[in-house]
């Protein structure tokens, strides 16, 4: 295969694959996630169709989906076969949440025919985010022993896991030896899951990052202060090379979807050259906030579970954000998201505490949990979103039973 001069390349870990260290992610071309899934817009098919030859061209290798991504699939299908992209040319990855063995192999024959493939290089069981869907996913007969099966008869090369789960979930399900790569969240905003990075070095696992822009911090809308410390690159740019410095990464996950997207994202790259002088610096100059945080959080753990299924660890972690550097966008952004998102992003809102105190004497910093809890969901708590999901779930609830109404007495 031959590479482009610009873009640099690493190695996915035991599948021997070579891939570039920037991955073109699949889920954000324009109507992409509006049922149904095989009805493609012109306006996505253009949208698709002129990011993917943008990402060809440049050199990136290595193309990501997942069939939760709704049209992404189809619309990937559709742009690699109108580009005529020779198959060598890119290798593809994609995902999906099959309960079952049965419902594994008739998943993975759909996914094929709306990517026009005849094989997927590499296979993600989509969402291992707990202890109970790791315990379903790699049960004997089940879906991960099934993708073994299909990667034995070439319909695919590799096998791995995609998970937001706590690190001990993530821990286990690596040393189930039944996966080649890892697609997990690490960033310079969140480092708690280096032992796992550090893990897959020993396991010689690839290491997928996920959404390092957005999920790593909105860094493409930066606070003020982000940006300053981060001078004279960009907050994109520096997290981009921090998440590079570990050689255990293979490749970071980037939602391209328009010509910017690309310029900001591959000035990244610096010819292999990452745990230099300049990143030492910069990084330096990113710590020094957080030893002026009175009350900081240092994400050990120790105060779960709490009763009331808050997470505690990820609102602090808003809070220490906050405090050291102005990124209530963010804050906001991610809080709102509990209580809607299920196992992607579980816990409630911190209104639920009740004071209750199992968390105080598990807490080897002796916050008082609690009140801080509540002091960050006031400032980032928004009622009018938080009424939209509830409406949301709400409807999405009488539909379905509806539907169970309609079964029984029709």
């Amino acid at each position: 295969m031959s590479y482009n001069s610009t873009m640099e390349y690493r190695r996915f870990g035991k599948t021997e694959e070579m891939i570039s260290v920037i991955t073109l992610g699949g889920m954000r071309f324009k109507q992409g996630w509006n049922p149904p899934r095989d009805f493609l817009p012109k306006s996505s098919i253009e949208n698709c169709i002129s990011t993917t030859r943008m990402a060809l061209e440049l050199g990136i290798n290595h193309i990501e989906t997942a069939h939760g991504y709704i049209k992404s699939e189809n619309l990937f299908g559709f742009a690699l076969q109108e580009l005529g992209a020779p198959r060598n040319k890119f290798k593809l990855m994609t995902k999906g949440a099959p309960m079952s063995g049965d419902e594994t192999r008739k998943l993975i024959e759909e996914q094929l025919k709306a990517l026009k493939l005849d094989y997927i290089d590499f296979y993600g069981w989509h969402g291992i985010n707990n202890k109970e869907l790791l315990k379903l996913a790699v049960k004997r007969g089940g879906p991960v022993e099934v993708l073994h099966k299909l990667k034995d008869e070439g319909l695919i090369r590799h096998v791995g896991f995609s998970t937001h789960a706590p690190l001990d979930t993530i821990l286990e399900a690596m040393k189930t030896n039944l996966f080649s790569f890892i697609n997990l969240h690490y960033y310079y905003f969140f480092q708690h899951n280096l032992p796992a990075i550090q893990l897959a070095k020993k396991m010689d696992m690839g290491v997928f990052i996920i959404s390092p822009n957005e999920k790593g911090g909105m860094l493409f809308k930066p606070s003020t202060k982000v940006q300053s410390l981060c001078k004279p690159i960009t907050p994109i740019v520096f997290n981009g090379r921090f998440c590079l410095s570990h050689p255990q990464i293979t490749t970071l996950s980037m939602g391209m979807h328009e010509p910017k997207h690309f310029t900001q994202n591959l000035a990244i790259l610096n010819k292999e050259n990452y745990l230099n002088d300049e990143l030492l610096r910069t990084k330096s100059e990113m710590d020094a906030p957080l030893a002026k945080i009175s009350g900081l959080c240092t994400l050990c753990n120790e105060c779960l579970p709490c009763p009331e299924n808050i997470n505690i660890p990820e609102v602090l972690r808003f809070r220490n954000l906050i405090e050291g550097y102005d990124m209530q966008d963010y804050g906001r952004f991610r809080y709102n998201m509990f209580e809607g998102q299920g196992h992607w992003f579980p816990g409630t809102f911190s209104f639920n505490c009740t004071e209750c105190g199992d968390c105080l004497p598990r807490c080897p910093e002796n916050l008082n949990i609690p009140v801080l809890l509540m002091q960050t969901h006031k400032k980032l708590f928004s009622k009018s979103k938080y009424l939209k999901t509830k409406l949301l779930f709400y409807i999405k609830s009488t539909l379905k039973a509806l539907k169970v109404w309609k079964l029984i007495f029709n």
